[in-house]
């Protein structure tokens, strides 16, 4: 039970602090601006970890790498204390290179899918703003975001009466890469919890 609670508790700081990373890199992929009250967040909760690296790792291309890796690094962290903790997994000293290259790719998967929560959440706030209140403070934020991934999808299905579906094409696509990701995670690593 205790172990239970720790992995509760443990799951939630450090998919929190995944996500964090991960809409500071989408925010500065998109070139969203961080002069509203979610960006301040994302900036105050990442900061600490985002300007030292910064240091280390340089960005490329526009990409905030060090967002990136760090969002990596804490989900590496994180399945290293659960196999760590949980104790059900014995190695021998031969074995660890292979159990830390199986963990590095384990945190890959994690990465891809909360950057899939992460832009289906993203497109359902910045339709429902469209619809409900566009003028919204945050719905230029969210548009933003969002829209380097419907304009595909807007140029292949025009609007029908005045409807844009192409919320609901990006949306029904991250599921299906969901799904695909969650077989292929459970198939690689019958062992992860979660």
């Amino acid at each position: 039970m205790l172990a239970q609670l720790l992995y509760q508790i443990f799951d939630w700081l450090f998919g929190f602090f995944t996500l964090a990373l991960l809409a500071r890199f989408l925010m500065q992929w998109a070139r969203a601006p961080f002069r509203n009250p979610l960006g301040q967040f994302i900036i105050a909760i990442t900061d600490w970890a985002v300007k030292p690296a910064r240091r280390l790792i340089p960005g490329a291309f526009g990409w905030d790498l060090p967002s990136l890796l760090l969002a990596w690094l804490t989900q590496v962290i994180f399945h290293g204390l659960v196999f760590s903790l949980g104790g059900s997994v014995h190695l021998e000293p031969g074995l660890m290179p292979t159990a830390i290259g199986w963990l590095a790719l384990l945190a890959v998967f994690e990465v891809l899918h909360v950057a899939l929560y992460l832009l289906t959440g993203v497109v359902i706030i910045a339709a429902l703003l469209s619809w409900i209140n566009p003028y919204a403070p945050l719905a230029p934020l969210f548009n933003v975001i969002a829209r380097p991934f419907l304009s595909p999808i807007q140029r292949l299905i025009p609007p029908i009466g005045g409807v844009d579906l192409s919320p609901m094409v990006l949306l029904l696509a991250l599921q299906i890469l969901l799904n695909v990701l969650a077989s292929m995670q459970h198939t690689l690593f019958p062992f992860a919890l979660g």
